[in-house]
């Protein structure tokens, strides 16, 4: 007897040019020549971008409701490079939504999925410490991110003015993030994740390579929130050195807004 297959049916389709939103960066993998120094054909589009596209579909059918209790992944396989018209397309499975980003030339350059209910219980706070970010930050070494290490926190208030900003730059004009319930990106919340690694250690050209998202209540402007991180993995693949984060993000006082498992290269391995 044949084994069972998810069935498909499309969900959506989105379609938008791609944008280098951290060319000016000090992270110097989103400039073109260093990025050809790596073996890129000019400089990275940000993963927090192309997760944003990838949320793209499923926001515009699901709404708020999805950014309260969903969850999604996004893994960056390949490439999107500015002025690129890629596109998202969303297939809806038995049990999921499975996501695809695809460069105009065929190439997958990023795959996702998302759920329409978190897929486990609230993390507990208390086991998420508040620490504080360090005054001289130690460079981005193995033993400075050891598995297990509790970073310094990222704390700030959810400015409206720059969050509607970071939708436009990504592309994303649906007026959910625009309206009188302040709703935050789910992928600006994905940029101060970076920032946590970035105000933690020193780093050189960076490369963030996946995130997983889980959603328990919506984030809003004006809240202030901290982002509460220990380090789940360190290791080295192929020539490349990769941390795990695990982020908490809490709203003031202990209210959970999401849990990150954020994926980054810390050191990528150089072309010969």
């Amino acid at each position: 007897m044949s084994g069972h297959s998810p069935s498909t049916e499309q969900f959506g389709t989105y379609r938008v040019r791609a944008r280098n939103i951290a060319s000016d960066s000090d992270n110097k993998i989103h400039d073109d020549t260093v990025a050809r120094q790596y073996g890129f054909a000019g400089g990275l589009v940000p993963g927090i971008a192309v997760f944003g596209y990838l949320t793209r579909p499923v926001v515009e059918r699901l709404g708020a409701e999805w950014l309260a209790r969903g969850s999604a992944s996004g893994r960056f396989m390949q490439p999107c490079y500015d002025g690129e018209d890629i596109t998202v397309v969303a297939q809806n499975t038995d049990d999921h939504i499975e996501l695809t980003v695809q460069r105009p030339d065929g190439v997958i350059c990023a795959r996702g999925s998302a759920r329409t209910s978190s897929p486990s219980a609230e993390p507990d706070v208390a086991i998420y410490p508040i620490a504080p970010l360090p005054v001289a930050r130690p460079p981005a070494t193995e033993s400075a991110l050891a598995a297990g290490t509790v970073l310094g926190t990222l704390g700030l208030r959810l400015d409206a003015r720059k969050a509607i900003a970071f939708a436009d730059s990504i592309g994303d004009d649906l007026p959910l993030y625009r309206g009188a319930e302040g709703i935050a990106h789910p992928a600006l919340l994905l940029a101060l994740a970076n920032q946590v690694l970035v105000r933690n250690v020193v780093l050189g050209p960076w490369i963030h390579t996946a995130s997983d998202v889980t959603h328990y209540s919506l984030a809003r402007y004006g809240e202030a929130i901290s982002l509460r991180t220990r380090v789940a993995e360190c290791f080295e693949r192929k020539g490349h050195e990769f941390v795990v984060l695990d982020i908490l993000v809490v709203a003031d006082p202990d209210r959970v807004v999401q849990h990150i498992r954020h994926t980054a290269i810390y050191k990528p391995r150089t072309v010969s």
